[in-house]
């Protein structure tokens, strides 16, 4: 099944792909990107433009910044979760700080999800 998709998004996301930050870098770069299954880099899921996305998993990863902790952030993340889930995919959040201070939990954390996802 295809996912629906905002088109209008597009633009925004491959400008996002080129400015990604350095907590969105070092997971596709030293985890993501050399996965046996394949990772897309902020694509595009209904009106959404996720961090990283595995189709084969039905797998959204999301990297947080200090603007998810505000309430405004927090209640959009929470609206965005749930449509996303909508489409039957799990969701998982990190933020800036664990990608900066505890790595390898992170890509151990993403190895375990896509083994339990992907029945390994």
């Amino acid at each position: 099944m295809s996912l629906d998709y905002n088109k209008k998004l597009i633009p925004l996301a491959k400008t996002l792909r080129k400015n990604a930050t350095e907590q969105e870098n070092r997971p596709w770069y030293d985890c993501l990107s050399s996965s046996p299954v394949r990772f897309q880099r902020q694509k595009v899921i209904g009106d959404y433009i996720v961090d990283f996305y595995c189709d084969d998993a039905k797998l959204v990863i999301e990297i947080d910044g200090s603007q998810h902790k505000t309430p405004v952030g927090l209640h959009n993340d929470t609206v965005r979760t749930q449509k996303l889930e909508e489409y039957g995919l799990l969701v998982i959040r990190f933020t800036n700080q664990s990608i900066d201070n505890e790595f390898s939990y992170v890509c151990n954390s993403i190895g375990e999800f896509l083994k339990k996802r992907l029945d390994l």
